[in-house]
């Protein structure tokens, strides 16, 4: 694949990356990434803007330095996949140099984009947010969430535009037709189903416990997670169920080869977003939760640990599935 993008980008003199358009869209996902990378760089160097006296954040200064740290890192690998996505040389970098951190990104900017704007909708009806701990100390000003979550839904709309741009340019011939135009042996085999039906399997206790979770119930919650049910809360956890059952779904449209009349793109583009959204949050969230563990009330019980673990795997091997059949109508090219 690589040889053949890089042969494209000779042939046609002017490499599509390099539009008007595209230019546009790789200026606006730097500029998003600026008021979290300021604010960030600003903490670690010591200001307190945004934090206010008595926060939690103030207590754990150096954990917190090495998440800021951390996150700054990440938010900086924007930019960079920015640059890759319309420079001539991104053409020619190995695929999965590139495809990797980008389904990462897509696993952790998509629910901030899907959930965040319906978090400001229940809010401005009457939901509830928490604001502060039990001991009254706010996190964060409200600001704070607007500005980083609002440059992250920026991010994310110019970052996977220029991705989609870039994949049909380099890779769209392997998602040409529709799913019965897929031959037996690239779609539909055996290894393929009983992957499908392991990922549907382990997706029912993550799924059982978001759903339950999303509608009211505590069982498997810590102390810490019970006092944090809010609107926002609900609405993460019914996300979280969605992901998965969309990641389950297009997993097994492609490996028992239903809906054969879609387009080969639509169950490929839901495997990609849904499995990554299902791993990464589940990763990113398992990860938080094990961040501080200074008391029993903030420790992640077994169910919720079983919950994200299933979550990755799931999501790991939906992603599988979808790699599967395009490196085999790759490689069917190349020999064709």
């Amino acid at each position: 694949m690589t040889q053949t993008a890089a042969a494209s980008a000779r042939t046609t003199g002017s490499p599509a990356a390099l539009d008007r358009p595209r230019r546009i869209l790789r200026a606006v996902a730097v500029v998003s990434c600026l008021p979290y990378l300021s604010l960030k760089i600003a903490w670690l160097a010591g200001s307190h803007i945004g934090i206010p006296d008595g926060s939690v954040l103030l207590e754990h200064r150096t954990a917190v330095a090495v998440a800021n740290g951390v996150t700054v890192l990440m938010d900086a690998c924007v930019i960079v996949l920015a640059l890759v996505l319309t420079r001539p040389w991104g053409l020619r970098l190995p695929g999965w140099l590139l495809t990797v951190p980008m389904w990462v990104a897509t696993g952790l900017l998509t629910p901030i984009m899907t959930g965040f704007p319906v978090q400001l909708l229940v809010t401005a009806f009457g939901g509830t947010v928490r604001t502060a701990d039990d001991d009254g100390r706010t996190f964060l000003e409200s600001w704070v969430f607007v500005v980083v979550y609002g440059g992250f839904i920026v991010q994310g709309l110019a970052l996977g535009t220029l991705f989609a741009l870039y994949a049909r340019d380099r890779w769209g011939r392997l998602w040409r037709g529709r799913v019965w135009d897929l031959p037996c042996a690239l779609l539909g085999t055996a290894a393929q189903r009983t992957v499908a039906v392991a990922a549907a399997v382990l997706a029912l206790p993550p799924l059982t416990a978001h759903l339950s979770w999303a509608c009211g119930a505590t069982t498997g919650l810590n102390a810490d997670r019970i006092a944090d049910r809010t609107s926002d809360f609900h609405i993460v956890e019914a996300q979280s169920a969605l992901f998965l059952a969309v990641a389950v779904a297009a997993g097994l449209t492609l490996a028992f080869r239903r809906g054969r009349a879609l387009p080969v793109k639509v169950p490929l583009a839901l495997a990609w977003t849904a499995s990554a959204a299902a791993a990464c949050w589940a990763g990113w969230q398992a990860v938080a939760s094990l961040a501080v563990t200074e008391s029993a009330a903030e420790r992640p019980t077994p169910l919720m640990n079983l919950t994200y673990a299933c979550g990755m795997i799931v999501g790991f091997l939906v992603a599988g599935l979808a790699v599967r059949l395009l490196v085999a109508r790759a490689a069917g090219r190349r020999t064709a």
